[in-house]
């Protein structure tokens, strides 16, 4: 599933932030990491354009390829999006389980190593600081996340999209969390 709206000029009044100067013209990237990764891509014209992509293995697939399957899909977004400035990612300090933090570790590693590699600045941030961003709650759940969200004028399918838009949106009005 893919969302798409407007931001700048065109689409004045559309939805309740306005870029930060330091952003013109940059594509930025945001994660909530997993299987199913939520991803929210702000491009160079402003445009802002979200979904999910699903990286879970088929039966016959080996340990690594859910990690080449990422790495090939960043460079996919990376290309079609002209290049990338930063991406921000959810950074999950609690996992409910090991397996999720063990997956959660790999799609780091693969994600952290790709960005040095493209040379492409990339930045975690804290579960509690995106919540406390865009529902005014650092313990907010799912629930009022995908409100707040929708409030802001976005229709994520899911709590993975709704992450990356919330991480998006605090990457854009915070300039990154340099203020």
């Amino acid at each position: 599933m893919i969302s798409t709206i407007e931001t700048g000029p065109a689409a004045a009044g559309a939805i309740a932030f306005r870029p930060h100067p330091a952003h013109a013209h940059r594509a930025i990237l945001s994660l909530d990491l997993g299987t199913t990764t939520g991803w929210a891509l702000r491009s160079h014209d402003g445009l802002i354009t979200s979904g999910t992509v699903s990286f879970r293995p088929s039966r016959y697939d080996g340990g690594g390829m859910r990690y080449l399957r990422f790495r090939s899909w960043l460079d996919q977004i990376a290309a079609d999006a002209g290049g990338l400035a930063a991406i921000y990612f959810e950074e999950v300090r609690r996992h409910v389980g090991t397996d999720a933090a063990h997956l959660y570790g790999g799609f780091l590693a693969t994600l952290s190593a790709w960005c040095e590699s493209h040379a492409i600045a990339y930045q975690g941030v804290p579960v509690g600081t995106i919540k406390r961003h865009v529902a005014a709650k650092g313990n907010a759940d799912k629930a009022a996340v995908m409100a707040a969200v929708r409030a802001r004028g976005f229709s994520p399918a899911d709590d993975n999209e709704a992450d990356a838009i919330a991480i998006l949106l605090w990457a854009i009005e915070t300039d990154g969390g340099v203020r």
